[in-house]
């Protein structure tokens, strides 16, 4: 059975669908989620409200793993925009951030999808939580997909880089 959604879990749900759209037209558009374009501006601002809604939220009642991933993303995303200020990075700096941006991306997804293949279809719901099968199975396709994306934008970028 699914948990009933709170008016604040469906603004949530609402917000987290900007970066969800914002970072899939970053990726296609530019092949990376840039933090200084309008879209990866959108995208960041997105994930902010988001992050700092989902903090009202919890099933458990307490701080959980989802608040935790909402820091390590805010955390990647500063990382991601400090990356190109400093400058004993170098070239690397480029590399660092979009590691970092698509890191973020991949963190909103791990909650998103957990919650929802448990709470949809409404009236049985694929999965009943983190640790249900179709859940991990999703959530490693997830890895697969992130370790494979990070492959092709540091190739991309490292080509870009040398011609």
């Amino acid at each position: 059975m699914t948990h009933p959604i709170s008016t604040l879990g469906a603004i949530h749900t609402a917000l987290s669908i900007i970066p969800v759209v914002a970072g899939l037209v970053a990726f296609v558009r530019y092949g990376r989620i840039d933090p200084g374009s309008a879209v990866g501006k959108a995208y960041i601002a997105g994930m902010v409200v988001s992050i700092l809604t989902s903090f009202g939220l919890s099933s458990a009642g307490h701080f959980n793993a989802g608040h935790a991933l909402g820091i390590v993303a805010l955390l990647a995303m500063l990382a991601a925009v400090m990356a190109p200020r400093i400058h004993f990075l170098g070239r690397t700096a480029g590399y660092l951030q979009t590691l970092a941006m698509s890191f973020s991306f991949f963190l909103l997804l791990v909650p998103g999808t957990n919650e929802t293949l448990s709470r949809l279809p409404v009236d049985h719901p694929l999965g009943s939580g983190i640790d249900s099968p179709v859940v991990q199975s999703a959530l490693k396709g997830l890895v697969v997909l992130f370790l494979l994306g990070i492959a092709y934008q540091m190739f991309a970028l490292f080509r870009q880089r040398r011609n």
